[in-house]
């Protein structure tokens, strides 16, 4: 695969049908006139037809080692019909987008929404080209349509045996009216998707060919480092750039904003070195004095507040409790995380007075470009983004781009000079958008036959939608808090049947900016929910197996994912001697998803997680081997998450700086994965994230199997272990 870092728009849109005889489809989409005159009438848009049968694949979508390119390039490429031994990939850009009426859709790549928001359109886009292949050769030949098939790049004349290569009728084919309308294939018809093919990315990544943001390299190019206010909210007071402006290679020294300071120098390393001599005079603030302590005082005021918004109730849960036989109660508590991506935050930008370029690695080409149009002080038309493979995202580089505005208020200080900006590891673990922290507190009501009667979940913390889209608070709600916890619908249903349930959130909002982390809101509200049941089944003496089973009759989905997990580990048979067993279900991002580990924790109070069966059931699966490594990798991040992902606050500032003191799972610590992929279609469910979510529960609930202890606060690295 190929990617292309600088595309002029003209290129673009006449693609090789004008240059060399090649197709490019789309749909019966009105363009602007200027498109128009610039290439030919039916315009580029997922797939270009070379004469030699090449197939170029657009992908809108970002791939940060989720696998989402190939995914999307196996539903196009099922449609069409093509040779997928000859099928490449580029990415289309937010300002030929914006160019093209938004041709492509939603550039955002989150939420799991790679291929199930996008799957329909993109299938059509294949779909259609197709058609209109089938129909060129049908024209040439001069016999009806109906009497031709296409496979493997090759349409052929059923009566006469008659064959023609795609590339062959490629500018006949462009010249055809789209089809208004056309039919997507049954997917148990699949031949290319559905099947566990190749990553189309995954050789220039071996070889080292693959080009990331931190790597690219312009003519003429500077580097940027960046150094912000280390608490939110403060300001540069003042900063002696005399005292750097001698050292080698140095440039300029620019204010960035009211709040950074940035050195550009010839290169990175000398930026930053500069940087760290400068001597900068911070405006903290009053957030200076906020800290872990007082955050976490202002959470737990929030779980008694008189005031607190709903978003789920059912029945009386108040009254249920109040004449319950038995009565439980727990506080459980989510910190701060960080993305703590491979690849920090950067961008390189190219200002002039009249166009504003920026290559970036992106979650959401479009946002990138609002962010640079913004901060070039230009209309989005004389803007573009080159979007590069992201060496992680996790939702840092999806609806904030505070780098890209950063990196483009530095290059309008060097105008007609590329500027690359590299965030060092610090900056990016001092200034990212955190995950939410929140407080729960889960009261339960239990009759004396020990049946679950009612339940009441007050969360108490951040809303992320009001620091990032304040205008979607609805009457004081954040629908985002309750993921997982909604009575139903395609998004988050919670999976139990509780006659008196009210769950709802007390919004406290700290000075630290909340930010969407891979799971979001599901993470924390999975370990609350999960947790607490298994509390009430042991409370009980019930089975946490048969616990949740008696909630689930009216949850097929939720309770088929359980079963598959509990039949792979053999539940009802007792496990080696040593090793304790927990559960935890969910759905979120549109996805069914279980989870039983197996743990071991030694009489000094060192835990060992040995295995991980997980089930998913994501509708339909478009490559399996993809599904099950997203499923493993989601481990990897989820249980270094519960094991040590911790950001605490101290004089207004994080604390953690680096790896050494935010640590993230080791090889050795790995547990063994299990994943089952149970797709029982009739819909479209999002991977990666939702197993995420039952990670950390089933290990907790282990936990309390193997020592009597229930660990309520994450990370799991602070409680002590030692059997009870």
């Amino acid at each position: 695969m190929t990617t292309a870092l600088r595309v002029s728009r003209r290129a673009f849109l006449a693609g090789s049908a004008a240059a060399v005889g090649g197709l490019s489809f789309g749909f019966h989409i009105p363009f602007s006139d200027a498109v128009a005159q610039e290439a030919a009438p039916e315009i580029n848009a997922w797939v270009v037809v070379r004469p030699d049968d090449t197939v170029l694949i657009r992908i809108a979508r970002s791939e940060m080692g989720q696998g989402t390119l190939t995914g999307l390039a196996q539903l196009v490429a099922e449609e069409l019909d093509c040779d997928w031994s000859k099928v490449t990939t580029e990415y289309p850009t937010p300002g030929q987008n914006l160019a093209r009426s938004r041709v492509w859709g939603n550039f955002s790549t989150g939420g799991s929404r790679g291929i199930r928001d996008s799957h329909d359109y993109v299938r059509k886009g294949g779909a259609t080209a197709r058609q209109m292949l089938i129909q060129a050769a049908a024209d040439s030949w001069g016999v009806p349509v109906s009497e031709c098939s296409a496979a493997n790049s090759v349409i052929k004349h059923g009566p006469s045996g008659r064959t023609a290569r795609y590339g062959e009728v490629a500018e006949k084919a462009a010249k055809i009216t789209p089809p208004s309308d056309v039919t997507l294939k049954d997917p148990k018809d699949w031949k290319i998707a559905g099947k566990p093919l190749k990553r189309l990315d995954t050789a220039e990544k071996l070889t080292g060919k693959q080009v990331y943001g931190i790597d690219l390299k312009l003519p003429g190019m500077l580097n940027a480092a960046i150094k912000d206010c280390p608490v939110f909210g403060g300001r540069v007071k003042s900063f002696d750039a005399a005292a750097i402006q001698g050292r080698p290679g140095i440039k300029k020294v620019v204010p960035v904003g009211e709040s950074a300071v940035a050195v550009v120098a010839d290169t990175w390393w000398r930026a930053k070195s500069a940087l760290d001599e400068l001597p900068i005079v911070w405006d903290e603030g009053p957030n200076a004095t906020v800290s872990s302590a007082t955050i976490a005082e202002m959470l737990k005021e929030g779980l008694d507040a008189e005031h607190a918004v709903d978003g789920n109730r059912v029945g009386d849960a108040r009254a249920a409790i109040a004449s319950a036989a038995k009565k439980v109660e727990a506080v459980y508590s989510y910190p701060f995380q960080n993305h703590a991506t491979m690849e920090p935050m950067n961008a390189t930008a190219l200002w002039t007075p009249d166009r504003c370029e920026v290559w970036t690695p992106t979650q959401n080409g479009e946002a990138a470009l609002a962010a640079t149009a913004e901060a070039a002080g230009l209309h989005p038309s004389k803007c573009d983004v080159h979007k590069i493979h992201l060496g992680g995202g996790f939702g840092r580089r999806g609806a904030v781009h505070d780098w890209v505005t950063q990196a483009v208020t530095i290059a309008r200080q060097l105008p007609g000079t590329p500027v690359k900006l590299i965030w060092s590891r610090e900056e990016d673990m001092l200034h990212g958008r955190y995950h939410p922290i929140t407080q729960c507190k889960l009261t339960g009501a239990l009759d004396d036959q020990g049946n679950l009667t009612g339940l009441h979940m007050r969360i108490s913390g951040q809303s992320i939608i009001a620091s990032i889209f304040p205008q979607n608070i609805q009457n004081g709600k954040d629908p985002a808090v309750f993921q997982g916890l909604n009575p139903g619908g395609a998004e988050a249903a919670i999976g139990y049947t509780i006659p008196n349930l009210l769950i709802d959130h007390a919004m406290r909002n700290t000075h630290v900016p909340p930010g969407f982390w891979r799971g979001v809101n599901l993470n924390q509200n999975a370990i609350y929910l999960e947790c607490f049941i298994d509390e009430l089944a042991h409370t009980t003496g019930q089975d946490p197996l048969e616990f949740r089973r008696k909630l689930m009759t009216q949850h097929p989905r939720h309770l088929a994912v359980l079963n598959a997990v509990a039949e792979r580990v053999g539940w009802g048979t007792p496990p080696p001697a040593g090793i304790y067993r927990g559960l935890a279900q969910t759905m979120g991002y549109g996805s069914y998803v279980a989870a039983c580990a197996e743990i071991s924790v030694s009489d000094d109070g060192k835990l060992k997680i040995h295995r991980i069966v997980a089930a998913t059931d994501p509708g339909h699966v478009v490559n399996p081997q993809q599904v099950a490594a997203q499923v493993e990798g989601s481990f990897v991040y989820g249980l270094s998450a519960a094991l040590y992902g911790e950001c605490t606050v101290a004089s207004g500032r994080i604390e953690q700086e680096n790896f050494d003191t935010y640590p993230v799972m080791r090889i050795d610590e790995m547990p063994a994965v299990e994943a089952l992929i149970v797709p029982s279609g009739g819909f479209w469910g999002g991977v990666g994230e939702p197993t995420i979510a039952v990670a950390a529960p089933a290990v907790l609930n282990a936990i309390f199997a193997a020592t009597g202890k229930r660990v309520r606060s994450i990370p799991i690295k602070h409680a002590d272990l030692r059997k009870a």
